[in-house]
């Protein structure tokens, strides 16, 4: 099997790369990386990803880090297989790829330490930061009046269709819905339409499996 996936799938851009192989229906192998142990920061893992974070690709001959590059890479090189993630149009390609920068710039950042402080931690039998939790609860609120007023005019970030940018926001989307955030997400009805939409999607329910 050519391509291989390196990472614990706890991991929101973990599984931001799996849902878009699951996406293309492309066959994968899975390989565990344990953080807990220090696996990511030591061989063979270092030499797939010298900055020690998950996730670490390999297709064929080619190894590549960061998930939003691993996920454009996937998206591109198979364009003809199963669901097209990217838009033909250069102008909607070019709306598309604002958004991305805006989960990775905007929403990422806040909801990745919700997650932390709301999900990871307590698994980890560790005590959340209250005032963390406040301070970027009030982030993703404002975020997500941003986001309500996009939806207003267009079903999906990039336009009328699913593409990388409404994937990219899924595993952390997951997490946080799962939690006292979703009245954020649940008290603004475009939003509320979105997260059920990309979160029920064939492929997202298929990458789940592998967190069982």
């Amino acid at each position: 099997m050519a391509i291989k996936v390196h990472g614990p799938m706890l991991s929101p851009a973990v599984v931001r790369v799996v849902a878009t192989l699951n996406e293309k229906n492309l066959d994968f192998e899975f390989i565990h990386v344990d953080l807990q142990k220090g696996d990511h920061k030591k061989e063979p893992f270092i030499s797939l990803n010298p900055f020690g974070q998950v996730p670490a690709f390999e297709d064929g001959d080619l190894k590549l880090f960061e998930s939003r590059a691993i996920t454009q890479y996937i998206a591109h090189t198979y364009g003809d297989k199963g669901n097209q993630l990217l838009p033909n149009d250069p102008k909607k390609l070019a709306i598309m790829s604002v958004w991305i920068e805006v989960e990775a710039q905007k929403f990422d950042p806040v909801g990745s330490k919700l997650s932390y402080e709301i999900v990871i931690k307590p698994m980890l039998g560790m005590v959340s930061d209250d005032a963390i939790v406040t301070e970027n609860e009030e982030k993703l609120s404002k975020l997500l009046d941003v986001y309500e007023s996009r939806f207003k005019n267009s079903k999906y970030l990039g336009g009328d269709s699913f593409t990388l940018a409404d994937l990219h926001h899924a595993p952390v989307l997951h997490y946080l819905i799962g939690t006292k955030m979703k009245s954020l997400f649940n008290s603004r009805p475009h939003v509320s339409a979105w997260v059920a939409d990309i979160l029920a999607r064939p492929a997202w329910a298929k990458s789940l499996e592998l967190t069982k």
